[in-house]
C-alpha cells in the first residue's frame, strides 16, 4: 500500500487521535477547518476520497455531485440528519457515524437532567444565591419505583437503560425498527403500552421524516398525567408548542430538553421566538445547549471510532 493512497478532507474539529490513527494506516488527512464557504468546499471535494463533517455544512447533492472520487463521508457524532443519505447511498457513497462514541455521555446527561428536575437542584441553587432558603417548597420526587420508557433502543437507549439499572426502576423500551430486543436492562413494549405505562419518557431516535414531531399533541394526550419528558435526540422530534400546552394543562409535570427545534436562538422568526419565550418562562422546563454528548471522553472516543471505521472501509 502506497503512502497517501487515500485522502480524507476534515472540515471540522476532531480529536488528534483521528489524524494519528489514519496516518498509521497510510491514509492522508487534510485538515481544512478554516473552510466556511460551500463554494470553496465544492471546489476542493473532487480531490478527496472521503470527508469528515460535523454540523457546519448540509451535505446534499449540490455540494457533492461533482466529487467523483468521494467514497466515504464520516459524521463526527451520532445523528445523520445534515446529510442527504438517500442521495449518497444511491451514488455509492458510504456513510459512517460514531454513536458508540457519545452514548455514555448522553445517557449520563439525561440522568443528570432527570435528577436535577425531580430534586429541584437548579431551582434551589438559584433561590439560595438570591438569599431565599426553602425546604418544604423544594421537596423532591424520587426516581426509584418509577417506570421509565425509552423511545429508540439503539446505542444511546441501551446505554441509558444500563445506567438506570441501579436506580430501582422498571425500564421499558420501544423501537420501531427492532424486534426481540428485550435484555437484562429493558423490556420491549409497544408504543401504546409505553404511553400508557411510563412515568418518565426519554427520547433517543434520529431525526427523519418519520420521527419529525413524533412527540406531538396527539402523542402527549395519550400519556399518563404527571409524566416527565426528556429529549436529548433532536429538537424537531418534539413539537415545542404542544409540550408547552400539556405542561400548562398538567399532563406533563416536567420536561428536560438538551435540543431545540431551532437551536440558532439568535435567529428565530416571530413565531419561533414567541414559542421559545414561553418555553423559557416555564419553571418546570430545564434546558441545556445540545451538550449531552459533549464531554472530554466522547471527544476522544468519537474520533477513535471514526478512525477505525474509516481504516476498515479503505483497507477492507
Amino acid at each position: 500500500m502506497k503512502k497517501n493512497n487515500f485522502k480524507i478532507l476534515v472540515t471540522e474539529d476532531i480529536h488528534q487521535i483521528f489524524f494519528d490513527e489514519l496516518a498509521s494506516a497510510n491514509i492522508l488527512v487534510d485538515d481544512r477547518l478554516n473552510i466556511n464557504s460551500r463554494d470553496e468546499l465544492k471546489a476542493l471535494l473532487p480531490l478527496y476520497d472521503g470527508m469528515l463533517v460535523r454540523s457546519k455544512f448540509f451535505v446534499d447533492e449540490d455540494l457533492i455531485s461533482g466529487a467523483k472520487n468521494l467514497k466515504l463521508i464520516a459524521r463526527a457524532g451520532a445523528g445523520m440528519d445534515n446529510i442527504d443519505e438517500v442521495y449518497c447511498l444511491a451514488n455509492g457513497i458510504t456513510l459512517i457515524n460514531a454513536p458508540e462514541g457519545n452514548r455514555d455521555a448522553v445517557a449520563e446527561h439525561v440522568i443528570g437532567m432527570l435528577l436535577n428536575l425531580m430534586r429541584n437542584i437548579s431551582k434551589s441553587n438559584a433561590e439560595i444565591k438570591n438569599g431565599i432558603w426553602l425546604r418544604e417548597e423544594n421537596r423532591g420526587i424520587e426516581v426509584g419505583g418509577k417506570t421509565i420508557g425509552i423511545i429508540g433502543y439503539g446505542n444511546t437507549g441501551k446505554a441509558l437503560a444500563k445506567k438506570l439499572s441501579g436506580f430501582g426502576v422498571q425500564v421499558i423500551a420501544y423501537d420501531k425498527y427492532l424486534t426481540n430486543y428485550s435484555d437484562q436492562f429493558a423490556q420491549e413494549v409497544s408504543l401504546n403500552e409505553l404511553q400508557n405505562s411510563a412515568d418518565i419518557i426519554s427520547i433517543h431516535v434520529p431525526l427523519t421524516t418519520e420521527t419529525k414531531y413524533l412527540i406531538d399533541a396527539d402523542f402527549l394526550s395519550n400519556l399518563k398525567t404527571g409524566v416527565v419528558i426528556l429529549n436529548a435526540s433532536r429538537g424537531p422530534v418534539l413539537q415545542t408548542a404542544a409540550l408547552i400546552q400539556y405542561i400548562n394543562n398538567g399532563k406533563v409535570a416536567y420536561a428536560a430538553l438538551d435540543v431545540l427545534e431551532n437551536e440558532k436562538i439568535d435567529q428565530l422568526n416571530v413565531a419561533e421566538q414567541a414559542t421559545f419565550d414561553l418555553l423559557c418562562k416555564e419553571s418546570k422546563v430545564l434546558l441545556t445547549s445540545h451538550i449531552a454528548g459533549w464531554t472530554e471522553a466522547s471527544y476522544y472516543k468519537i474520533a477513535s471510532v471514526l478512525a477505525q471505521k474509516t481504516i476498515q472501509f479503505f483497507h477492507q
